[in-house]
């Protein structure tokens, strides 16, 4: 009897030990799961999960709010994420919220962060729809850096076979690097470039200081036409009047080709002297009879001077010029 009623009593308290863990456990599962909590649900739709799973948890600014209820595929692109919020949170969290997908830590599982908006708005209310952003996954970084490897190695690559054939001595700069009369001469270049580029600056600058001495000095005519305004306004007047002698030398020149147009083309005595010929032998002519009558008076005169009956007179008309001579010279 006695062993009877300690099997019982041992049978009893396993019952309810039993029992108590059973309920610790349930009721801890279900703290995990929102079971016991007033909740509300809210989605977003993402084009990638990157491995989220139903029950992670759900972050608002760091803190547990939520787990994730419901992962359903839309289409080919796009999939539903629906979550349980604690209704306690529910005050902060506005329409405006943002939901991305991140992990917990460097190695942990997916989670559900919801980032607050910017602006403000309305508070969220149950069954909602919040914006969500898809950050680039695991497998998206892993895919860059090994495209980026690839092509760091090929660059590499082509960096070697450049390097190589400087060092050959191939192309300009392999040249450059390894031709030392023409780095020579490439330094003698160098050095007649600095010194052109000194002797332009001197010129520049005694060009300035002519420029600035033209300015302030008044006695250079240049200086007395630049800083002068009577001298400017009196060179104008000359400059002017040089114009106008111009305009009416070229009229007075237009009139005398008019004229010479007009003794070419008339009918006057200057067309017959120049163009008739029988006019020009008639005057050529005329003057040598001219010319020998002038001649033959001379010699009358002459024997007139000499003739007996004449020749009283004539020296009394010397006489007479002699003597009017003397007065004049007096």
């Amino acid at each position: 009897m006695k062993n009877t009623s300690s099997q019982k009593f041992r049978l009893g308290l396993f019952v309810i030990i039993g029992t108590a863990l059973f309920i610790t456990g349930v009721y801890l599962i279900g703290q995990r799961k929102e079971m016991f909590k007033k909740t509300f649900t809210i989605s977003a739709y993402f084009q990638n999960i990157n491995g989220l799973q139903r029950g992670n948890n759900v972050r608002y600014a760091g803190i547990d709010i939520g787990t994730v209820k419901n992962i359903s595929m839309i289409n080919d692109s796009t999939i539903r994420i629906d979550m349980n919020i604690d209704e306690k949170i529910s005050n902060h969290i506005k329409k405006n919220a943002i939901a991305t997908i991140g992990s917990d830590g460097l190695v942990g599982n997916m989670i559900v962060n919801i980032v607050p908006g910017k602006s403000v708005s309305e508070v969220i209310e149950n069954d909602d729809i919040i914006e969500s952003y898809s950050k680039i996954g695991t497998d998206d970084i892993l895919n860059t850096l090994n495209t980026s490897t690839e092509n760091a190695a090929i660059l590499t690559s082509d960096l070697l076979k450049i390097t190589n054939s400087i060092t050959k001595g191939k192309g300009t700069i392999g040249v450059l690097l390894n031709d030392t009369i023409m780095a020579q001469d490439l330094k003698q270049s160098v050095t007649n470039l600095k010194i052109a580029s000194r002797g332009a600056s001197n010129t520049i600058n005694e060009l300035n200081a002519i420029v600035s001495s033209i300015k302030t000095n008044d006695n250079t005519v240049l200086g007395m036409i630049l800083n002068d305004s009577i001298s400017g306004e009196k060179l104008k007047h000359i400059v002017t009047n040089l114009e106008t002698s111009s305009l009416e030398i070229d009229t007075l020149l237009n009139n005398i080709n008019r004229i010479v147009d007009d003794f070419s083309s008339g009918e006057g005595a200057y067309k017959y002297v120049v163009n008739d010929t029988a006019l020009v032998n008639s005057l050529k002519s005329t003057l040598k009879n001219i010319d020998e009558g002038t001649d033959k008076f001379n010699q009358n005169m002459e024997a007139l001077k000499h003739n007996f009956l004449t020749r009283r007179y004539f020296k009394k008309l010397e006489r007479q010029e002699k003597k009017e001579a003397k007065k004049g010279s007096n």
